[in-house]
C-alpha cells in the first residue's frame, strides 16, 4: 500500500506586523492562486465562517514541487509558474522578508517534515528546504499512531504560541504513511489606530442565514481609509482599510446592498483588484463598529485543488516524487489547512494628540460592519496576501 499526508495548519492573532521591504512576482502569483482556492472553500460553505492563509498553501505546494519529478514536477511548475519566475530565490526573499521582526510585532513561520526513520530523503530535496524553509526531517514512527499524532500536534502547539493544539488525528496515520508535512504560521501585532476595550458593547449581527445575535462590538471614530469599489458585473461593495504599524493591512470587505452574498464578489479579489483599492481609498473621519471575533475553520483541499489542475499529485499510479525519496509510489492522499484568527481590540496605544484631533473636529460618518463581510491581511510591497477569511455568522 502507498500512503503520502501533506498537512497544513497556519494560525493568526491579529494585530501589525513592522514595515518590509521588496516586491515579488512570485508572492504576488501565489496570492491569487490562494484567492482561486478560497473561492472554492467560499463557493461550497456561503453560509458558514472561513478562513485561509494563500501564502501558507502554497508554500506547503513549493515543497512538493522541489521533491517532484516528471509529469508531476510539470505539473506543480505550470500552475506554480515556476518557469516564468525563476529560481526559488524570491520565494526565499518573501519568506525572510514576511519573518523579520520590529519591536514586539511577531510574524512567525514554522515548517515541519515527519518521516518514519526507513524513508531516506535525497539531499537535495532537504537542503532546498532548508535553504528556502529552515527546516529538515523529523523521525516519527506511523505505526503508532497515537505517539506520531502526539509528536505532531505538540510540534504545532509550539509553532502557534498554543492557538491550535490539535492538527492531526490518529486515525489518518497508520504504517503506510510515509511523509507528513506541517507549515504553522502565527501572527500577533499591534492595530495603529487602537480600538478601547471599555467601549466595547453587544450589537445586532445579521448573519448569512438571516439570523439576527448580540455579538461583542468594538467602536472607534477616527480617520480611516475607505472606498467603494464593484464587479465587473457592477456590484458594488465597501472596502476599510484598517492599518498596522507594520507593514500589513486589514480590508474590511461589505457589500453595499445587504442582499449580496458575498459569493458575488469574492471570485473578484485577487492581487490586481487589490492593488486598485489602494489607489481609490481616501481618507475619512469615520465612527466604525466592527464584531471582535475568533474565526477558526479547517479544510481538506483535494477535491478543491483538482479543479486548478492539481491532479497527478492525488494520482496513486503515477504521481512522481523521485526527487523527494528514492522510495517509490509515493502519492499526496491529504492537504489540510487549519487556520485561527482573532480579531480584538489589543494593541499598542495611539498619539494622544492625533486621537484628540480626530475626536473633536469634523462630524463622522457612521461605518457599521453588522452582516456578513470578508477580510483581507495584506503587505502590499510583497503582494502578499497572508490570510483571507469570510465572517459569515457569530
Amino acid at each position: 500500500m502507498r500512503n503520502m499526508n501533506i498537512l497544513i495548519l497556519l494560525c493568526v492573532a491579529v494585530g501589525s506586523v513592522h514595515c518590509l521591504i521588496g516586491k515579488s512576482k512570485t508572492s504576488a502569483v501565489e496570492s491569487d492562486l490562494g484567492m482561486k482556492i478560497f473561492n472554492q472553500v467560499a463557493m461550497s460553505q456561503p453560509t458558514e465562517n472561513i478562513a485561509m492563509s494563500p501564502h501558507g498553501m502554497v508554500s506547503l505546494l513549493w515543497i512538493l514541487q522541489f521533491g517532484a519529478d516528471g509529469i508531476t514536477k510539470k505539473e506543480l511548475n505550470g500552475v506554480l509558474k515556476y518557469k516564468r519566475l525563476g529560481t526559488h530565490s524570491r520565494l526565499k526573499n518573501v519568506h525572510k522578508s514576511l519573518t523579520k521582526h520590529k519591536s514586539n510585532d511577531v510574524v512567525t513561520f514554522a515548517n515541519g517534515i515527519f518521516i518514519p526513520r526507513g524513508l531516506v530523503l535525497r539531499k537535495t530535496f532537504i537542503k532546498r528546504c532548508s535553504k528556502t524553509y529552515q527546516t529538515g526531517p523529523t523521525n516519527v514512527d506511523f505505526a503508532d499512531s497515537e505517539a506520531a499524532a502526539s509528536t505532531i500536534n505538540k510540534w504545532a502547539e509550539h509553532g502557534t504560541k498554543g492557538m491550535i493544539t490539535e492538527i492531526i488525528s490518529p486515525d489518518i496515520l497508520d504504517e503506510t504513511t510515509k511523509l507528513v508535512v506541517a507549515n504553522a504560521i502565527y501572527f500577533k501585532g499591534a492595530w495603529k489606530s487602537k480600538f478601547d476595550v471599555t467601549k466595547t458593547h453587544d450589537e445586532g449581527f445579521t448573519g448569512a442565514d438571516g439570523d439576527v445575535s448580540q455579538v461583542p462590538t468594538m467602536v472607534q471614530t477616527s480617520v480611516f481609509k475607505l472606498g467603494k469599489a464593484s464587479t465587473p458585473n457592477k456590484v458594488e461593495y465597501n472596502v476599510l482599510q484598517l492599518s498596522f504599524f507594520g507593514g500589513l493591512r486589514m480590508f474590511i470587505i461589505l457589500p453595499v446592498d445587504s442582499s449580496t452574498p458575498l459569493t458575488e464578489i469574492i471570485p473578484h479579489i485577487n492581487v490586481n483588484s487589490i492593488k486598485a483599492w489602494t489607489k481609490i481609498l481616501k481618507k475619512e473621519k469615520l465612527d466604525i463598529s466592527i464584531p471582535r471575533f475568533t474565526a477558526q475553520s479547517k479544510t481538506n483541499f483535494e477535491e478543491l485543488l483538482t479543479p486548478l489542475g492539481f491532479k497527478n499529485i492525488f494520482d496513486k499510479q503515477n504521481a512522481n516524487f523521485r526527487k523527494l525519496s528514492k522510495f517509490s509510489h509515493l502519492y499526496v492522499s491529504q492537504i489540510l489547512q487549519e487556520v485561527k484568527i482573532e480579531v480584538n481590540e489589543e494593541g499598542t496605544k495611539a498619539s494622544k494628540m492625533t486621537a484628540a484631533r480626530l475626536l473633536f473636529k469634523s462630524r463622522s460618518t457612521r461605518f457599521a460592519v453588522n452582516r456578513p463581510f470578508l477580510y483581507v491581511i495584506w503587505h502590499q510591497s510583497t503582494e502578499t496576501i497572508l490570510f483571507i477569511g469570510q465572517f459569515a455568522k457569530p
